[in-house]
């Protein structure tokens, strides 16, 4: 328990970092927020983006792939100072970040399981 919890302050601190630290701009952002809202794009258990569906445009595409991309130097980044995987500490962000800021309408999809709506 001790360790998840010390990962998840890590994983926090690294998710305060500025928007280009997350190699996410406002527009990359406005764009995966009305995915979202669309139902096109949703969140993973595994601190991922993922296409709910696969009518995403390739701009969607390539927007969700680019905060992937960020996400996962954050997550090596607070395994490495965790000593724990990057697959931990994606799982932990969700847990511990993602998870509470899912709005109502918002798919997300939990370990092992499929898409589900909030």
């Amino acid at each position: 328990m001790r360790n998840t919890s010390i990962l998840s302050v890590a994983v926090l601190a690294a998710l305060a970092l500025p928007a280009a630290a997350l190699a996410q701009t406002a527009q990359t952002k406005a764009t995966v927020d009305s995915a979202k809202a669309a139902g096109i794009v949703g969140e993973q258990a595994d601190g991922f983006l993922g296409l709910v569906t696969s009518a995403a445009d390739p701009a969607v595409k390539a927007t969700v792939a680019d905060i992937n991309a960020g996400r996962a130097q954050l997550y090596a980044q607070a395994a490495a100072k965790n000593g724990v995987t990057p697959v931990a500490a994606g799982a932990a962000a969700f847990e511990s970040v993602v998870r509470g800021k899912l709005r109502p309408g918002d798919y997300y999809r939990p370990a092992g399981g499929g898409w589900v709506r909030k």
